[in-house]
């Protein structure tokens, strides 16, 4: 890419944060400051998962973005720097933990919309990718991957 679709980019990428923010105040979210170098590092970064979603899909997704803004923001939390390699360099349970409060984020979030459609079909990639088939699942973690499961099940449930 040249300099000026660079930029470009990054300004998308500085306004789909915004937006994300904002979104994350509604749900009672407070996000860490996330420069758009920083998102897009961690969003074009090595990872140690088969996770085939792509910058492009995060910024045409208002959920995901919230999510992965809100697993940056944990990640930050935890004082880890967020550059293409904080995914590989950081322990996985502390990737899995900010995964699992963007899924909780994310999930309340929608659900807050009235987008059970989308809470469904997440819970269900939730259930299939993480509790069924990941195997650097850290197994400490199990126990809250299974809770986030059956709590957003029942809010689903209440909802429809």
């Amino acid at each position: 890419m040249d300099q000026e679709s660079d930029q470009g980019l990054l300004d998308e990428i500085s306004s789909k944060i915004r937006v994300a923010k904002s979104a994350l105040k509604r749900v009672g979210y407070i996000a860490m400051d996330v420069s758009p170098q920083e998102f897009f590092d961690y969003m074009t970064g090595e990872i140690f998962s088969e996770d085939l979603t792509t910058l492009r899909d995060v910024l045409g997704n208002e959920y995901i973005m919230v999510h992965e803004l809100v697993e940056i923001s944990e990640l930050k939390k935890m004082g880890r720097t967020i550059d293409k390699r904080v995914i590989t360099d950081s322990p996985k349970t502390a990737i899995y933990t900010a995964h699992f409060a963007a899924m909780e984020t994310e999930l309340s979030y929608a659900l807050q919309k009235g987008d059970t459609y989308w809470a469904k079909w997440r819970l269900k990639m939730h259930k299939t990718s993480v509790l069924d088939d990941d195997p650097n699942l850290p197994e400490e973690l199990r126990p809250k991957a299974e809770e986030i499961l059956k709590r957003f099940s029942k809010l689903i449930e209440t909802c429809t």
